[in-house]
């Protein structure tokens, strides 16, 4: 039985994630934050339940890619293409279909489906990750769900910490179009970066860590919902720091 708990806790971020889905098809990008973050929590502890349970396998490593192509693939991209279709020129609506609508008839810019591309590469980059013996104990590449985290700030940051200087940022189709890019590239550049991972809770050896952990606790408690983007950018140069000083 013990076997099977680690994978249901994966099926767990699935069930979020496509819940997630739902409602950035909706247009609601808070709600579809918030079951991100969840799907996430669940994506976090499968592997520690694996771990513990000593039961880790082929079946669990192929699940977990495919929950988060979902949940930190999908969503996001959707969550992107919406954020461009409300930066770009255009009728912004969702069409009422009926049976007799032309499957052709569309009502937001083409231009928007670029957002799409975060999909494209969450998915080629948790494909390398499966057959990459390099990413035990860290990383290649910015991990899907940080990148899920960063797209999905920018929704939670115009709801809860509406100001005319970040609003007039998000909704800038060429900061969009930049970020998209910027997500592909990241998701799956030769960038190696420290995994979360502690093999004993010493400082010594997990310096990094916990520095980055408290970085993350100041910044949450100054700036919330903007303190994602810097949390992520934090992320990134604290690896490269750390690496060109090893």
């Amino acid at each position: 039985m013990k076997k099977h708990i680690p994978n249901l806790i994966t099926l767990c971020n699935l069930f979020s994630g496509s819940i997630a889905v739902i409602f950035a098809v909706q247009g609601n990008l808070v709600a579809a934050a918030f079951f991100v973050a969840l799907g996430i929590f669940f994506d976090f502890f499968d592997g520690l339940a694996a771990r513990a349970l000593n039961v880790k396998s082929d079946v669990g490593l192929q699940l977990d890619s495919l929950a988060d192509v979902v949940t930190s693939g999908v969503v996001p991209g959707i969550v992107m293409f919406q954020l461009l279709t409300m930066a770009l020129p255009g009728e912004n609506g969702v069409p009422q279909w009926t049976s007799e609508t032309n499957w052709l008839e569309f009502t937001f810019n083409p231009l928007a489906l670029f957002g799409l591309l975060i999909i494209l590469g969450s998915g080629y980059r948790l494909a390398k990750f499966n057959v990459d013996d390099r990413q035990t104990d860290s990383f290649i590449g910015l991990p899907t769900p940080a990148n899920a985290l960063l797209i999905l700030s920018l929704p939670l940051i115009l709801t809860y910490q509406p100001n005319s200087f970040a609003t007039e940022i998000i909704l800038n189709e060429w900061f969009l179009f930049a970020l998209t890019i910027i997500s592909f590239i990241i998701l799956n550049a030769e960038l190696p970066l420290f995994a979360l991972k502690f093999k004993n809770y010493g400082f010594k050896g997990n310096e990094i860590r916990y520095i980055f952990l408290i970085l993350c606790v100041v910044l949450i408690v100054l700036f919330q919902f903007l303190a994602v983007p810097m949390i992520i950018l934090s992320y990134v140069l604290l690896s490269i720091f750390s690496r060109n000083k090893s």
